[in-house]
């Protein structure tokens, strides 16, 4: 098997973990660790085993592929410039900024034949779950999505922090186009919004509404999902999945049809690198990602639906409003 020559652009938090994956992912080469700081990049370097590099201009000719972890403002630059030389893209969530430049990005993907993957972590746990073969028409699903204050990652709201793993997820399962949004929530700790309730209505009828907070007191992320005949329970953090459907034999109430209960758990396991790995086998074989570039914009597009419907909410409770986001 042909190793693919990566990259990881970014040495912070979410770079060091992508590079650790690639170091010990079979079938792929860590070339270098790009980061404008070169203290950063090579101390991250040396830890993966790897050359530290500033710009893509070191690495470019010897890459065929990129991690692109740097801060969210940087990402339609830094995806740009990979883009633009040829190099496949794996882009931290959210996609961009804003929405031009997510369809910039995936015109240019386009344009040259290119990978754009968007690094929506949770799509793999569900995948191996296996949830989406226990979903087949959804009428109602509610996400919550809870943790404590850590101060990175408040260079955008919640909605962009956090709850977008969610409007990402409920996209996927839905599969129908949003006709309204209704988002209330407040700023606590911050100056954006720290905690959000947000209600989507779809196109095919089903409804669904997401909860995220980033002040909380515990860790909490579950999914629950009313179709007709079954409900289904998630327990993200836990891997632990609960079924209820319409069973065989006599019910519980005379007249009325049985109820079959499904419990499973699931080991933990490491999305990331199943993330990773995935996007190293679409380079090599040619072909989509689980999650694409087109994938990333109708997510970026919901989440700035629910903060515009947040600072309407606020404006109207007599709140100056929330900082503008794309």
């Amino acid at each position: 098997m042909r190793a693919i020559r990566c990259a990881v652009f970014g040495a912070g938090h979410f770079g060091r973990y992508h590079a650790q994956k690639y170091a010990a992912l079979p079938g792929a080469e860590l070339v270098a660790v790009v980061d404008p700081d070169a203290d950063r990049a090579r101390a991250l370097a040396a830890e993966v085993g790897t050359r530290a590099a500033t710009s893509i201009d070191e690495v470019e000719g010897s890459i065929e592929a990129a991690s692109v972890a740097v801060p969210t403002h940087s990402h339609h630059d830094v995806a740009t410039r990979l883009l633009e030389a040829g190099i496949h893209v794996l882009i931290e969530k959210p996609i961009a900024e804003t929405i031009e430049q997510a369809d910039a990005l995936v015109a240019l993907a386009a344009a040259r034949g290119r990978i754009l993957q968007v690094g929506h972590l949770q799509r793999f746990l569900l995948r191996r779950m296996e949830v989406s073969e226990r979903v087949f028409r959804p009428l109602y699903i509610e996400a919550t999505r809870i943790a404590p204050f850590k101060p990175r990652g408040t260079d955008v709201g919640v909605v962009l922090d956090l709850m977008i793993h969610d409007i990402d997820l409920i996209l996927a399962l839905v599969q129908s186009p949003v006709l309204a949004v209704d988002a209330v929530g407040a700023p606590v700790v911050t100056t954006s919004e720290d905690l959000v309730n947000a209600r989507l209505r779809f196109a095919n009828g089903c409804v669904a509404t997401a909860t995220a907070s980033r002040i909380g007191f515990k860790t909490e992320r579950r999914l629950r999902i009313f179709q007709p005949e079954s409900y289904i329970s998630i327990d993200l953090a836990e891997r632990r999945m609960v079924e209820i459907h319409r069973g065989e034999g006599p019910g519980i109430v005379p007249g009325l049809p049985g109820i079959a209960r499904h419990e499973a758990t699931w080991p933990d396991g490491d999305d990331l690198m199943a993330e990773i790995a995935d996007f190293v086998d679409c380079v090599r074989e040619g072909r989509q990602p689980l999650v694409t570039g087109a994938d990333g914009r109708r997510a970026l597009e919901t989440a700035m639906r629910v903060t515009e419907s947040l600072s309407r909410s606020l404006a109207a409770a007599g709140f100056a409003g929330l900082p503008a986001q794309g």
